[in-house]
């Protein structure tokens, strides 16, 4: 079973259109992984039914029992985050601003605050179109830890992989450098760059891969619309050289992506003969680089 992960520098560059259609090309020989898990769409082109789902729970947060609170205001006081106002002559948490830290609870003389682990999510196994199974996840609004949830969707997506005797797990892993990003990469056995050629682009493919590094997996890049700017793409391939990153394939920009995405559809079931063609081929490199 081999893991593949596709990520991008930055936002914007296509990386959720070409996961999905790899998953889509993959079929029922794999596993899929939404790992974007702070801003998951990938159940809008995979068209996920008979959903499964379990709560997520991370983290801590405090809880003032109004009946034991005293009124010192000691809590207020030790916290740095000034998450413990006065609202009605009362000290409430404010979630959002609150760290988890529990010195309040520490510092409280009336033993009025407790630490309660915090229902910070949700992951599920849904059923998919490709007659195989996704592993996806929603993050709570404001809620943090989203590299323990990615962690949590990768752990499920290999017991099933295993599970199920599947060849390969695709994860559409989380734009930039943070702790999602380091989270999908554990265990991976190739890591797809999907990039494009403009300055933020190539900045940041370059800044993501210095973490892939960090961790020697394989990498191959596939450079969309790679027609808008042919020297930036010359920029690009020399970088590639530079650090031995197999170049997958180059998709030139197509307003095809967007008229499948309003579809709900892959741009492999959009446009098989065009585009979908090239992400074919890309298909069969991974499959032979993994």
């Amino acid at each position: 079973m081999k893991e593949i992960v596709i990520i991008s520098g930055k936002g914007g560059t296509g990386k959720t259109s070409v996961t999905a259609s790899l998953a889509y090309l993959a079929n029922k020989d794999v596993i899929v992984a939404d790992c974007d898990v702070d801003a998951a769409d990938m159940h809008l082109l995979m068209k996920p039914i008979n959903d499964r789902k379990e709560d997520f729970f991370s983290g801590v947060l405090p809880t003032i029992d109004q009946n034991k609170c005293i009124k010192c205001g000691k809590c207020a006081s030790v916290c740095r985050w000034d998450a413990i106002p006065i609202i009605d002559n009362k000290y409430i948490v404010q979630p959002i601003d609150c760290e988890g830290c529990g010195y309040c609870a520490r510092v409280c003389p009336a033993d009025a605050i407790s630490m309660n682990e915090q229902n910070v999510g949700d992951w599920i196994i849904s059923d998919v179109k490709t007659n195989t199974k996704m592993v996806h996840a929603r993050l709570g609004i404001g809620a943090e830890n989203s590299g323990k949830l990615v962690a949590k969707v990768k752990n499920e997506a290999k017991v099933l992989a295993e599970k199920l005797n599947k060849d390969f797990i695709i994860v559409d892993g989380s734009p930039g450098i943070g702790c999602p990003v380091v989270s999908s990469l554990s265990g991976a056995n190739l890591v797809v760059l999907v990039t494009e050629p403009s300055v933020a682009g190539i900045h940041d493919v370059k800044r993501v891969y210095e973490l892939v590094k960090k961790f020697g997996i394989k990498a191959g890049c596939i450079i969309n619309k790679a027609d808008i700017n042919t020297d930036k793409v010359q920029e690009i391939h020399q970088f590639l050289e530079a650090e031995d990153i197999q170049l997958i394939s180059e998709i030139p920009y197509d307003e095809n992506f967007t008229k499948a995405m309003t579809m709900g559809q892959t741009i492999v079931e959009f446009d098989p003969d065009g585009i979908g063609r090239i992400l074919m081929n890309s298909w069969e490199k991974i499959k032979k680089i993994a």
